[in-house]
């Protein structure tokens, strides 16, 4: 083994045994928190956690850094360098637990409208679901659930879609790769988390307005920043109002086959649905120093959105055995549906600095989230005669309250203690009831369910400058969650904790380089979603093996993972770098969706539970290179080049196949981007392309599920008017290919196959944006 691997291993594992005696180490504020450029020396700035840092404090301490790694000079006059804020790769650099960090930059780059388009141009981030449409944002092709999502250091509110949000409303996206003791260790996949905007020193207001086209359908949204400083009270009010108009078309082509090989179904279905949304984002911010230095800072996050829904279904049953599974279908089914969703999600910091440097830093706050939705759909036969009316009606409301806290205190110079403590509340109501010809279609039709949980967590952590070109991080986290349930008079619960060990180590090679080595090793899980616990049936008006009925599980348990990341990261003398990590993961526990048919008391009925089937491994490779072209060719055009490649393996090992891999884990994803900026006219021209290829799943013995190539062409163009005025236009999914998925399903005699055909569009927008 290499000299520096076995350094950093030797060094992890008397880490690993320095965090079993409850000391550990935490990523250095002052070295994550990226500064805004426009903030003076002392101006405060707010870190992930809502955690408060001052420029001046992030400076001195890469300065130290930088001090204990060169020599000494001298020189007899000193050099005084000013330096406007540190880059988003001098973070990266910087920290010592693996993070990338995407600023402003990043997120105004290509004009999109919501927070997914940006995060699948990120390396090893995919986004599920059809181009254009968002889905669940994933980290090293994990499927649902294995990616922890925060909205400034805290966890999203139940049922709250990150595609929803809008760039505009926030500051910064850090992608961190190995998980911390600071935050849950629900974090299998990785983290990402979404820092809203924090411009406490902006200079000017800020506009933004843009108008989108998606098959003639015009979605126009608005975008305003104020800042403003009274006495000692700071503050920034962000608000956003949207509109968005889309239509969506999908085919379904259905063949059921009996064990001895002949058709028992021959079926197309053609589903087409227009939806008109508006929204409303609210994000204000408010800062206030005390005469003794205490800062309280307060931010509150409320969005609000109503839709509304119309659509046709047209089933062709082209030829139908008596012995056929899937029931008999309507011809034609007119739908129509409403949603009104509102969040609120309050974030608050007190901090409190001691003679010692110490400092206290307290979070509070809380949550309400409330969803109703409704929907009719009306049936009829081939003749026209109505068949039925199913009408589905659900409610959800979501409370939570949350309070944290962390000690920090510098040990000697280059090393950081940090301890603290985690406290969530929450509370669900839900009522759903949903009729067919005014007949509940489920036993417990209209039942309240209430749900609770309860989650603690305490840490201790000592991050540590050992040598100038070695630092090191160890963190050790108990975290325990506790849910109880009560549907129809009948109580469940389930009680789960885990301990996560957490180490972290950067070796600086030595010399005038920026290259470095990471290793990092932490114990994660994934703990059941409340739906997987205990839910209201979520029942399908076509029953079949396919189209099961869904419960959830109470008895399920965590999935427990144990993980290693090495990383080698090379940072080029400009704007820059070229990076590969490499990661596995030994995963106990998986839980995993399997069906069966169950008598209810309406009759037999497919039904899916979730349950813990076994173990898997998944490892992978992830690449990425960004730079300028006049690095290498000083008198070339101003280029800058963007690409990264991630490369995955993964096998469960209780299921048969050549496709037994995690859920939803494609092979590879792959990105690549460039920037122009045109020589002699203010006019930026770019681009990117971004690939995830088809890939087969074994889902469980019985279930194959294929997920189709997605391949997504974004375009774009910024003309700078002066330096307050810039023109944007873009093309967001150019080639809008379709996308295509299958499921086959082998189970009660039958063999089902669903190949579903979805249309994407291509979206055009203009955005203006200026400063006022």
């Amino acid at each position: 083994m290499p000299l520096p691997f076995r350094s950093s291993y030797l060094t992890l594992s008397i880490l690993a045994a320095f965090a079993g005696t409850a000391t550990n180490a935490q990523v250095s504020f002052a070295q994550s928190t990226v500064a805004d450029p426009n903030l003076t020396a002392a101006e405060p700035t707010s870190d992930k956690k809502g955690d408060t840092t001052t420029k001046q404090d992030s400076s001195n301490a890469a300065q130290g850094r930088a001090k204990k790694a060169e020599p000494a000079k001298s020189d007899s006059i000193q050099k005084v360098v000013i330096d406007g804020g540190r880059t988003d790769d001098d973070a990266r650099r910087q920290s010592t637990a693996a993070k990338l960090i995407f600023g402003r930059e990043e997120l105004d780059r290509n004009g999109d409208t919501n927070l997914g388009e940006v995060l699948k141009r990120l390396p090893g981030v995919t986004i599920g679901g059809k181009p254009g449409r968002g889905g669940d944002i994933r980290m090293r092709g994990m499927g649902n659930g294995y990616t922890q999502i925060l909205i400034n250091g805290e966890r999203a509110p139940r049922g709250f879609s990150m595609d929803s949000l809008s760039p505009d409303q926030v500051e910064r996206i850090e992608v961190i790769r190995g998980a911390v003791a600071e935050y849950s260790t629900q974090a299998i996949a990785g983290t990402i988390n979404i820092v809203l905007r924090e411009d406490y020193k902006q200079k000017n207001i800020e506009l933004k307005t843009s108008l989108s086209a998606e098959q003639n359908r015009l979605s126009p949204n608005v975008s305003l920043s104020i800042p403003g400083e009274i006495g000692s009270l700071s503050y920034a009010l962000n608000a956003t109002v949207y509109q968005n108009r889309q239509r969506d078309e999908s085919t379904t082509n259905s063949v059921e086959t009996a064990a001895d090989g002949t058709t028992n179904l021959l079926q197309n279905e053609t589903d087409e649905t227009r939806r008109h949304t508006t929204g409303v984002f609210l994000t204000p911010r408010l800062s206030y120093k005390f005469e003794n230095g205490d800062t309280l800072m307060f931010q509150p996050f409320i969005t609000h959105s109503e839709s509304a829904s119309n659509g046709v279904s047209l089933v062709d049953q082209i030829y139908r055995a008596p012995s056929a599974l899937e029931p008999v279908a309507y011809a034609v089914a007119n739908n129509s549906g409403t949603a009104d969703t509102t969040f609120f999600r309050s974030f608050g910091n007190w901090q409190h600095k001691f003679d010692d440097n110490a400092k206290l830093a307290v979070r509070f706050g809380g949550g309400y989230g409330k969803i109703n939705n409704a929907s009719v759909s009306n049936e009829f036969d081939t003749n026209g005669t109505p068949v039925a009316v199913v009408t589905v009606n659900s409610s959800i409301v979501d409370k939570t309250l949350n309070n944290g806290g962390k000690y920090t205190r510098p040990i000697g110079e280059g090393q950081t203690f940090a301890a603290g403590w985690e406290l969530e509340l929450g509370k669900r109501d839900e009522t759903s009831t949903s009729l067919s010809n005014g007949k509940p279609q489920f036993q417990d039709s209209g039942d309240d369910l209430t749900a609770s949980t309860r989650r603690f967590a305490m840490f201790v952590q000592d991050e540590a400058d050992i040598t100038p070109q070695f630092s090191a991080y160890a963190g050790l986290r108990w975290e325990g969650i506790k849910t109880t349930s009560t549907l129809a008079g009948m109580d469940v619960g389930n009680t789960s904790s885990v301990w996560s060990p957490i180490a972290h180590a950067v070796w600086r090679l030595p010399g005038d380089s920026k290259d470095q080595v990471r290793v990092s090793y932490a114990t994660t899980y994934r703990a059941p979603s409340l739906n997987d616990l205990i839910a209201i049936p979520s029942i399908s008006n076509l029953n079949s093996p396919t189209r099961p009925d869904r419960i959830g599980n109470p008895l399920l348990k965590p999935e427990l993972s144990k993980g290693i990341d090495i990383a080698f990261e090379h940072y080029l003398s400009r704007a820059g770098l070229m990076s590969a990590n490499f990661f596995i993961r030994d995963i106990g526990n998986l839980m995993r969706r399997t069906t069966q048919l169950v008598n209810e008391p309406t009759g037999p009925r497919w039904v899916s539970s979730p349950t813990n089937i076994g173990s898997a491994t998944t490892k992978g490779i992830e690449l990425e290179a960004k730079f300028q072209l006049q690095e290498f060719f000083p008198t070339g055009p101003a280029i800058d080049f963007r690409s990264n490649y991630s490369r995955f393996w993964s096998n469960v090992e209780d299921i048969q196949g050549g496709n037994n891999r995690i859920d939803q884990q494609p092979p590879y994803t792959a990105n690549a981007g460039i920037d122009y900026r045109i020589k002699g006219i203010p006019l930026t021209l770019g681009g990117n392309l971004n690939i995830t290829p088809g890939y087969f799943t074994q889902s469980t013995d019985t279930q194959l599920n294929m997920t189709g190539l997605k391949r997504q062409i974004d375009l774009y163009g910024l003309w700078k008017l002066n330096p307050d005025l810039q023109l944007r236009i873009a093309a967001n999914n150019f080639r809008a290919n379709n996308y295509v998925s299958s499921s086959d399903v082998s189970l009660g005699g039958v063999n089902r196959l669903d190949y579903v055909t979805n249309k994407t569009y291509t979206t055009f927008s203009i955005r203006l944006e200026m400063k006022i």
